[in-house]
């Protein structure tokens, strides 16, 4: 009744909210207001925080995060506690897991949860005073108390509901009406199974657990801990990682065992910069990636994520074409990351990241075209981006441009383009068919000068290839026929508003100033003429189409991830 009221409810507010300042890892945690409340009715708040401080902090390490790791490891001693300290009982129920995920939250809440409050408090008291060897030794002392029925037990819930009965019965010298007894004689004689409320006195039940298990000391716990951490925490990664799988597998054409050594490189990256790299700014992605909740995402979603240097270290690895330029693959990456990260936190799940490999290494050939034609216009690529350094000859053809021309040479084009769309509207619609894309709503308009960086990126990617002459060939082919394009089109929109009554005396002067920023910003090319353009040219189609070896990148990743990462610090120590 305390905590119904708000005087009640308002002090709880503000030491769980303090906990929550002092410790902002954690915040909250389940379980901490039912503590917080029972310290509350005994002591002040400042002392009910302090006390909360050494619950969680010191007195129960690791109990109160998102993955209750603590309670966990103390689940797993507590079974072999049973099949140490109760043989018999072990032997009758070879299955404890059912026991020991009972005594979870005899462990979290102190008992505060399934004892009367009067009962669970002497509970607590003795926590403080013995430390958790106390929670331990009564733990084993209900379930002694209970042997009999426990191994009559058929099935789980008669289990469950047996030890709720006797925690239920189990009152103080305080509980009005309460007429008690030693749990000696629990079965003494009775045809009932729940006798009366009361019928359990918990001063003699702790005095018992105290007496019988009195040479269980608290190295002994921290040894066992030490054993059990071990193996719940890979059985706890081994099923955050098979729910992982289980939620990227089915929307990618990846295969089962490239998607696990995938899972592995992402989290070991995710490691390595908490570990290994700046402490301050892997801590800081660490609490970002739990600083709001997001309802849309599972947690196994949002248990690892990358930031942005994270992601560009993985990118490095994995991406299957060479680099010619260190400069612009970085380029490429933070646009690749900028790109993927739709929910602007600054980060990138593992779904978002493998659904980008499955389309360089697993989707057609029009999906990575469509990668690479967003990666080169807004939201990736940027008004404030500085270009890429990255010198090209690809503009530098001698096939004849209509660049620079008078309108008159254009207009001879027009036709021709016209029919030109037609055919690429038809194409793409061939192209996309088994994936049922609309082809009546394109991807925005590509300008000027973000087809001049995507000819840079095609460049790069042709670096070092065997076929590279015949790419740089056809790329100068096809950047020759989409600048035609593109003019064509600048000047058919330029002559449809001369014919709409809108003259301007000025229009042939700007078409003739092909350098200028208003011919800049108005030439625009769309991505059904890129990629038609790309098809004309079987070199590029060849390149695009060739099958990439997703496990041999995988296994160059998991040899060069941590000399990579060492590189990247030394060079970082070095520009401090």
């Amino acid at each position: 009744p305390a905590f119904q009221n708000p005087t009640g409810i308002a002090a709880l507010r503000r030491v769980l909210t303090a906990y929550a300042h002092r410790n902002p890892k954690i915040g909250y945690c389940q379980s901490m207001n039912i503590l917080a409340s029972v310290l509350l009715l005994y002591s002040k708040e400042e002392e009910a925080f302090w006390l909360l401080v050494a619950v969680c902090e010191r007195m129960l390490p690791d109990y109160f995060n998102r993955r209750v790791i603590g309670a966990q490891v103390d689940q797993s001693v507590f079974e072999e506690l049973i099949r140490e300290r109760l043989p018999e009982l072990a032997e009758q129920v070879p299955d404890l897991s059912t026991l020991s995920s009972v005594s979870l939250s005899w462990f979290l809440t102190l008992f505060l949860s399934v004892l009367p409050f009067h009962s669970a408090v002497c509970v607590v008291d003795c926590f403080f005073f013995q430390g958790i060897k106390a929670i331990f030794k009564l733990g084993l002392a209900v379930l002694e108390a209970n042997a009999t029925q426990l191994s009559a037990c058929t099935d789980d819930g008669q289990a469950l509901m047996i030890l709720t009965s006797f925690l239920d019965r189990v009152g103080s010298e305080e509980t009005p009406g309460a007429a008690l007894c030693p749990p000696a004689e629990e079965n003494s004689g009775s045809d009932t199974d729940i006798p009366a409320v009361g019928h359990i006195n918990i001063t003699v039940l702790i005095n018992e657990s105290l007496e019988k298990f009195r040479d269980l000391t608290v190295r002994q716990i921290e040894r066992l801990r030490c054993l059990h951490r071990i193996q719940v925490l890979q059985a706890h990664e081994d099923t955050i990682k098979e729910n992982a799988l289980r939620l990227v597998t089915p929307d990618v054409s990846i295969s089962p065992e490239n998607m696990s050594d995938i899972y592995d490189l992402f989290k070991t990256e995710h490691f390595i910069s908490l570990y290994w790299g700046d402490s301050s700014s892997a801590a800081a992605a660490e609490a970002a990636a739990w600083q709001y909740s997001d309802s849309g995402r599972s947690f196994v979603e949002r248990q690892y994520r990358l930031d942005r240097p994270q992601f560009k270290s993985l990118y490095g690895l994995l991406a299957p074409w060479p680099a010619v330029s260190n400069q612009h693959t970085d380029t490429l990456a933070n646009r690749t990351f900028t790109l993927l990260d739709q929910d602007h936190d600054n980060l990138v799940t593992f779904k978002e990241f493998s659904s980008w490999l499955d389309t360089l290494y697993c989707e057609e050939l029009n999906e990575k075209i469509r990668l690479l034609y967003r990666l080169h216009i807004p939201p990736a690529l940027t008004e404030h981006e500085e270009d890429s350094s990255l010198r090209s000859t690809l503009l530098s053809t001698n096939r004849p441009l209509y660049l620079n021309k008078e309108p008159s040479v254009l207009a001879g084009a027009e036709e021709a383009v016209k029919d030109y769309q037609e055919q690429l509207k038809q194409m793409l619609q061939d192209l996309t068919k088994e994936k049922k894309k609309d082809v009546d709503q394109p991807l925005p308009l590509m300008n000027q000068r973000e087809f001049i960086q995507f000819c840079k990126t095609l460049y790069s990617m042709f670096h070092g290839d065997p076929e590279e002459n015949e790419l740089f060939q056809a790329i100068a082919t096809v950047t020759s026929l989409v600048l035609q394009i593109g003019e064509a089109s600048h000047h058919g929109q330029a002559k449809g508003s001369e014919v709409s009554g809108q003259e301007e005396a000025e229009a042939p002067e700007c078409w003739r100033e092909a350098g200028s920023l208003a011919a800049a910003s108005e030439w625009t090319v769309s991505y059904a003429q890129i990629l038609a353009s790309l098809l004309t040219e079987q070199a590029l189609v060849n390149f695009f189409e060739k099958p990439a070896d997703l496990s041999v990148k995988i296994a160059e990743a998991k040899e060069n991830q941590y000399q990579q990462r060492a590189g990247l610090l030394t060079l970082q120590q070095r520009t401090r």
